[in-house]
């Protein structure tokens, strides 16, 4: 029998995500003794609005056009074509006010593969991976899978209040004296936030960039919800230059802003020797991106752009979510629990349920057939806690209400107190 590396042995450790939807598989449900149909799950984060319709008619427009077609089946640069770059660098001034230039990004097969080629470019076997305690459960898999370094955590998450840590200058001090000890090669986070649904504070990213800058660390920050704020201002640092911050790299995405999901393309900012870097882990990895999603993208975006559809399509999915998220909070302060995140943007919340969250939520499954993810898996600050997405049911109010009603019939409202 031929031999596993030995990293898949015993099997890789599985996020929470993947961990709880396997439990949820339609056979495990049918075992539990559920309907499959009758699940209402919380645990998928995924964006449920429709594509811009002006998207779907530039793919039209492409498998129409024979001679154009069969271009798109040709390779495009190892690092992305220019005219998408350009439509980028557009997209992001006129949408966010960031200045940008071509030779500062590269793009690739999605912001998951840019992230794991990054960790290919910084980090050296020993090195040291910063992440903030909570984080994405899906960087830990991808580091252990990636690179042979070590992980250290920096909680940012007061546990007795359940918000982000507010004493900005204990935070600061504290994340100091984290980077002289830790001394990592990178620091990874995403903003807004998941799981919290929180933006990750201006003064503590301004801070964390000069800090890090002067330990020889890297700051890369995963914009994968940046169009969906819900906060009256923009974050400051959605707007910082990598010209002006060297250590500074920006993950993007299209799957969530214009449900792009399957039809993955991400794309990274840099300074140019990074950018140099990654074209030779791209080549190995990728060879290039899909030439016809580039394509199909960067006519959308100059279109969309130049007649105003692209900023009134994202404003009006943006209020969607944040309709969504202001329900939700109702709903899981009347039927669960007065301890949870407000989002600020992105699809999540996380609640405190007082035990823990991996018990919590099994328990839940098998009563009511309602889903939730267990909060320990995206760091020790909410293992007493459960992630909460409401993006799947983006425009199913009535089935997120119907969700926390059938957990109120089995868990009584938790009465903890607040922490503040």
């Amino acid at each position: 029998m031929l031999k596993l590396a030995d990293q898949f042995k015993d099997g890789v450790t599985s996020s929470p995500i993947r961990r709880i939807m396997e439990m949820a598989s339609p056979d495990n449900l049918v075992k539990m003794g559920l309907d499959p149909n009758d699940v209402i799950s919380f645990a998928g984060g995924w964006v449920n609005h429709e594509a811009p319709e002006e998207l779907r008619q530039e793919y039209i427009a492409i498998a129409k056009d024979r001679d154009l077609f069969h271009k798109t089946g040709a390779y495009s640069p190892s690092d992305g074509s220019p005219e998408l770059k350009k439509a980028l660098i557009d997209f992001n001034q006129q949408i966010f006010g960031a200045a940008s230039k071509e030779e500062n990004i590269i793009i690739g097969a999605n912001s998951t593969q840019l992230a794991y080629s990054l960790f290919k470019v910084l980090l050296n076997p020993g090195d040291k991976i910063a992440l903030l305690d909570p984080a994405y459960a899906n960087y830990p898999e991808q580091i252990e899978m990636g690179v042979n370094c070590q992980m250290v955590c920096f909680p940012v998450f007061d546990e007795e209040k359940w918000a982000f840590v507010n004493d900005e200058q204990k935070l600061i001090t504290d994340f100091e004296q984290f980077i002289e000890k830790e001394k990592p090669k990178l620091l990874l986070f995403s903003s807004p936030d998941n799981p919290t649904g929180t933006m990750v504070p201006d003064f503590f990213v301004k801070k964390a960039l000069e800090i890090t800058l002067k330990n020889d660390c890297f700051v890369a920050i995963d914009f994968a919800y940046n169009t969906f704020v819900y906060t009256t201002d923009q974050p400051e640092y959605f707007t910082y230059s990598v010209a002006d911050y060297p250590n500074l790299v920006k993950l993007y995405s299209n799957s969530k802003w214009c449900r792009g999901l399957g039809r993955r393309l991400g794309w990274l900012e840099a300074d140019e020797n990074i950018i140099q870097a990654l074209k030779v882990v791209q080549q190995c990895v990728v060879l290039c991106p899909d030439t016809i999603h580039q394509l199909t993208l960067a006519n959308y975006i100059n279109k969309g752009l130049k007649d105003g559809s692209l900023a009134t399509y994202i404003n009006r999915i943006n209020e969607d979510y944040k309709s969504a998220a202001a329900f939700l909070c109702e709903c899981i302060n009347k039927y669960l629990s007065p301890r949870f995140t407000l989002p600020q943007g992105g699809l999540y919340s996380v609640v405190d349920v007082g035990m823990n969250g991996d018990e919590f939520v099994e328990n839940v499954l098998k009563k009511t057939g309602v889903i939730f993810v267990p909060g320990g898996g995206f760091g020790d600050s909410l293992k007493n806690g459960i992630r909460i997405s409401f993006g799947p049911l983006v425009y199913d109010k009535a089935k997120i209400e119907e969700g926390f009603q059938r957990v109120a019939k089995v868990v009584k409202k938790l009465s903890i107190n607040s922490g503040s």
